[in-house]
Formats: structure tokens, sequence, C-alpha cells
């Protein structure tokens, strides 16, 4: 008996111990736990991989950033910043001397912030009154092209006297495009490049003008620099960004490219001949074309398309250092690979495909690549290919987290909507879900509308998938990575046919008995939001939605967010063509509404204003439909506060949960 007792209580002590090391489910608070990578930047002696790490921080409710580094074979990596304000955008100086960051560290405007790799704290290298967004280093590393906004004299005189309770001055608004999300009123002061001596610590102002100036690039003897601006007689009325190259010690800028689309990201070949730059589609296709990638001699002349015929999304190139190749992302029906097209012209070739998300990459010395690449069951990390061309993972960020968690596994399929068009989704089920269990299944909805779902870790499907539910979600038509058609099908038609293709993902996911049809949720963020809008005025099928920073009433959204050009492009002005604007818009179909909503917005949301979801909230209040509206202080577009990120979530599974979940 003695021993039978000593026997169980040895068990009593281990069985807590066999317990703690089983996986769990992920939980809201893991949001505080899992990191990003970002911006991998391969040194120059391709040694080492210098990159980005951001955590949600819970006790500053705040986000911060910090560079590491990491062996390009794989290793520990080492962090070299550690301040309290976010640092980023990691840049090697040409000999791997220095490694330049922007940070704002001193409470002011954001600075190139330089690290000396032989030791020591970094030091603020600029001082540009109106903060940095970019820099580059010149071929030398003697030089940076900064791109620095124009300080604004009023403001610096405020700083300088402290006097912090003195009314603000009027906001006089002279601009046809006059406010921006996260921004807000645009006025005069524009975005410049300028050459930043790192020895002498002095500048100088290399463009000026009405314009905004950016992506600043050297070429190869450091006598030039080739940006992208939009010099067009009135800027605020196009997207008509052209390349064009001015001398680096300053001087009237030459324009290298003259189509009437968005030209973008400039980067010179090895022997500063030529110009390799993106170059958008048809201008009146606004976000609905795709883009390609020309080669243009730096005299200018007519380009050369590299990768004719491809009609997809491309973005990031780079050249190789042999100059025979461009890089780039693809974006390819729910994937995000990387590719090559030959300079000299040639058939594309993918470097990295298959069923991973490649979402940023550089080219280092001797054909060496780091880039951020995901899959649907793994957060981001960086990863690395060598000369001979194999993938290889070298950072762990996550894995330690991760190894105590049950994460759900995604599948993709592929759907038949109502007029036969093939759609492509995504299901996602709880990890414990029993086999033949019909669940409650919840529809999400990508925002954009060009965009895409892909092979990339959705937090947002773990999420609900852990609490149970099945997960469904689409690409439909509007989306990315399908092609200007199909993109371009919802032309002035929104809430049609991609209505059809998400419900086609929806049925598909019933047929196969995973989701239960009477406990079926919808919901998105941003044209999520509004495409989830259409869903509850066409259908009752819903037992719950969620709309988040959605339009509604399209009326009230002309000169008050910020798609001037948009709206005039696909419906025309709103006192012309009023019978168009108001058919669109879900707000005048409210009384159809029967599904209990839950309307969220950030209160200083300027792509999606808060007007459209208080007037939803109040429609649906008035009609008697269960909703409520949940506003975010000081966030827009998107909720950054960390707090905040974690309320959504909560109220997104509580919400669910009331309507969704059957009570015991």
């Amino acid at each position: 008996m003695k021993r039978f007792l000593f026997a169980m209580a040895c068990l009593l002590l281990v069985q807590p111990a066999a317990t703690a090391r089983q996986p769990r489910h992920l939980q809201v608070d893991d949001i505080f736990q899992l990191e990003s990578v970002s911006d991998p930047r391969v040194s120059p002696d391709g040694a080492w991989i210098a990159y980005a790490v951001s955590r949600l921080d819970q006790e500053k409710d705040a986000r911060d950033t910090d560079i590491y580094m990491v062996p390009f074979g794989g290793g520990e990596p080492i962090r070299l910043t550690t301040g309290e304000k976010p640092e980023r955008s990691p840049r090697w100086s040409p000999d791997g001397r220095y490694l330049a960051f922007l940070a704002n560290r001193d409470e002011t405007e954001t600075q190139v912030w330089l690290l000396d790799r032989r030791g020591g704290e970094a030091t603020k290298l600029t001082d540009y009154k109106g903060g940095v967004s970019s820099f580059a280093w010149s071929p030398d590393g003697t030089r940076l092209a900064v791109v620095a906004t124009d300080p604004d004299p009023d403001e610096v005189k405020k700083k300088d006297k402290d006097d912090k309770d003195k009314a603000p001055k009027p906001i006089v608004v002279r601009r046809l495009y006059f406010k921006r999300d996260g921004t807000g009123y645009l006025d005069e002061f524009r975005n410049h490049v300028h050459v930043f001596d790192v020895a002498k610590r002095t500048t100088t102002q290399v463009t000026a003008g009405p314009y905004d100036d950016e992506s600043p690039a050297w070429s190869p003897d450091g006598r030039s620099i080739a940006f992208v601006s939009n010099r067009t007689e009135e800027p605020d009325s196009n997207d008509n960004t052209d390349v064009f190259v001015v001398p680096a010690t300053g001087g009237e800028p030459r324009r290298v490219t003259m189509s009437p689309s968005a030209e973008a990201d400039p980067v010179f070949t090895p022997d500063g001949a030529s110009l390799v730059y993106s170059v958008g589609g048809d201008p009146k296709d606004v976000w609905y074309s795709t883009n390609n990638i020309a080669l243009v001699p730096v005299t200018g002349g007519t380009p050369r398309i590299l990768t004719a015929g491809v009609d997809r999304n491309l973005s990031g190139l780079e050249i190789a250092a042999d100059g025979a190749a461009v890089l780039f992302l693809i974006e390819d029906r729910g994937h995000s690979h990387l590719a090559k097209v030959p300079i000299a012209g040639g058939p594309l070739e993918r470097i990295v495909g298959g069923e991973r998300e490649v979402t940023q990459f550089d080219l280092g010395p001797k054909g060496l690549i780091a880039l951020v690449e995901s899959t649907l069951e793994r957060p981001a990390e960086i990863s690395t290919v060598g000369q001979k061309g194999v993938l290889t993972r070298v950072t762990k960020t996550n894995d330690e987290f991760l190894a105590g968690l049950r994460l759900s596994r995604t599948e993709r399929f592929t759907a038949r909507s109502a007029d036969g068009t093939m759609i492509d989704g995504f299901l996602t089920r709880p990890p414990d879900a029993p086999a033949g269990t019909k669940l409650p299944t919840i529809l999400r909805i990508h925002g954009g509308p060009v965009s895409q779902y892909s092979a990339a870790f959705e937090l947002e499907w773990q999420m609900l998938a852990a609490h149970g539910y099945a997960v469904v979600a689409a690409n439909p038509r509007g989306s990315s990575g399908r092609g200007r058609d199909f993109s371009h099908a919802i032309w002035a038609d929104w809430g049609n046919k991609d209505y059809e293709d998400v419900m086609a993902a929806v049925d598909h996911v019933v047929a196969s008995g995973v989701a239960d049809p009477e406990r079926l949720g919808v919901g998105g963020w941003s044209y999520g939001g509004i495409l989830t809008n259409y869903v509850i005025t066409k259908t009752t099928r819903f037992k719950a939605a969620i709309s988040g920073a959605s339009e509604v009433n399209y009326l009230a959204n002309y000169g008050h967010d910020h798609y001037l050009r948009e709206w005039e492009a696909e419906l025309g002005l709103p006192w012309e063509r009023t019978d168009l604007w108001i058919s669109l818009s879900p707000f005048f179909k409210a009384p159809k509404v029967r599904t209990p909503t839950l309307v969220l917005c950030g209160q200083d949301d300027w792509n999606v204003p808060l007007i459209n979801s208080e007037q939803l909230y109040q429609a649906l209040r008035r009609l008697g439909v269960p909703t409520e509206l949940v506003i975010y202080p000081g966030q827009g577009h998107g909720i950054v506060r960390p707090s905040y990120q974690k309320d959504r979530y909560e109220r997104y599974l509580a919400w669910y949960d009331r309507y969704l979940k059957r009570k015991s």
C-alpha cells in the first residue's frame, strides 16, 4: 500500500510537467510574443545579413523595432540596437564598416543614424528639420542620397520656443489632393532629394519645387542620381510619375521616361548606360492594371519592356551584379515568388517558388540572395539563396515560441463561381477538429480590392481557428495575382461578381461537409469590410458579420477620403453620375440587412473615414438590427496601438461566439 501511494505521489508530481510540454492553442495575448522580421540586407563581403525585428510591447503599448544581424551561413543572431524608439531600414556602407539606419531616438523627426561595426554606440548623422523618409549610400561610401521633407518654419520656431500652449495656426488648403491617411492635411512642404557628406556632415539639396521626389538611386560613378517624381502641370490630378536624373551636385533634373503611366523604382545598370524601372499599365485602369519592368537608355529614348506578356503585378526589382538579369517579386494566383528575366531578353524564371510567400529580398555579392519568406503554417523568417541556388532558412525568430503552440493547417482549393469562373480559396480548420463534424465557419475577405490572400502566414485565420472556427477565404475577382482582366472585372460594379465568388468558396466548404450552413459568419477590413456590407445586403445566410473600416455611402466619401483620383476615374464625378454612386452604395440597401453586425473603425482614418462606420451603425441601429460601433481613438486605417489590436481580436471572437457558438 505504501509502495502504491508513493508511486501515485510520483505520478502526480511528474504529470503537470509533462502536461506543460503539450502544445496549446493560440490565444489573443500571443500577439505580444510573436515577432516579425523584415528588410534583409547582405553585407558587402557576403558574410552577414542585417535585418529588422518588430514586436508589440504590451507594457509600453507601442510597437518596437530593432536592428539585428545574422551570419549568412546561419548561426546566432546579434542584436545591434536597443533604443526605445523603432529603428529601421538598415543599410550597409559599401566597405561594410558602417551600418546606417533610420530612427527618431531623441524625440525629434526621423534621422539617419550611424553604427560603426568596429564597436561603440550609434550616433545621429543627419539633422533635417522636416525628417528623413529614406536614404541610399553613394558607391564610394562618402555620401548619402537622402529624401527629406521641407521644414515648416513655423513648426521649427514653435519647437525652438517650446511654446506648446499656443493655439495652432488655421489650416489653409490650396492643393487639389489635400489629405492622406496617416499624414493628415497636405501642405506645400514637399519631399526632396539631398546629398549628405558623411565626413563633413554637410548637405546639398539637389531637387526642389512643388513636387514630391522619391526613390533615389546612384549611378555607378557617383556623379548622378535617378529619382521618381510627378512633375506634370497638376501633379495632384494624376499618378503620372516619371524617372528623372539629376547631377549629384545639383542642377536641373532631366526627364528620362515619357509615358503617361506611373514609373517607379529606378536602378542603374552596372555600366551606367541604362536604367531599369517599373512601368504601370493604362492609367485609366487606376489600381486594376498590372505593371511591367522596362529598360531605357540613361539619355532617354524608347524603353524596352523586359516582361512583356507576363500580366502580373511585379515589385522590388534589383539588377544582378553582372548586369545580366533583373530580379523581382511576382504575384501569381495566391503566391508571391522571386523571379528574374534576362536583360538581353528571354523568358521569366522563378528562383524561389512553391508554397511560400516571398515578400522582400536583397542581392549580395557573387549572386548571394537574402529574402523574407513565410508559409501558411509559419511566420516570416530570413532565408538565403547561396551560389548553388539552395534555399536555406537562417533565422528562427519565433521557433521556440511556436514549439509550444498547436497551429492549424491551411489547405487550398478551387471553387466554381456562378458564371463558371474558377476561384482560388483557402480553408483553415481548428487544430483538433473532429473528422466529419460540421463546424461554425467564418468567411474572411481581404482588403484592396486589388490584393490577394497567399501562401503567407495569416495570424487572423490561426486565431479564429484556434477558437474553434473553420475559416474560409478566397481571392475573388478584383484581386491581384490573376492578371489585369481578372482585377478589372469589378470595374464600377462592386459587390456583384466578387460577391458571387466569395459565396462560391463558402458553398464549396459547405458541400464538403466542413461548414455548418446554419452557423456562418462573415467579415473583413477595408475592402474586406466593404464586400461584407454587400454580402449582408444580399443574403441572410450569415448569422454574424464584422464590418471593419468599410465604406458604405460613397457620396459621403468624395472630398472626405484620400481617393479623389480613383473615385473620379472609376465612377465619374458624383454630380454627373449620381445614380451610379447611389446604386453602388450598400447604405441605400440597409433595410435588407438582418445579420447582427459589429462595426469598427479608427477615429482618424482618412483612407476609409469613420463617417462610413457611423452611418452604417446608425442605419442598422435605427432598423433594429443588432449592432455595435467600436471606434479606436487616434488610429488611422491601420490599427497600430497594441492594446487596440488585442481589443479588436477579443471583440471578433466575442461577436462570433455570441451568434455562432451553440449554447451548452
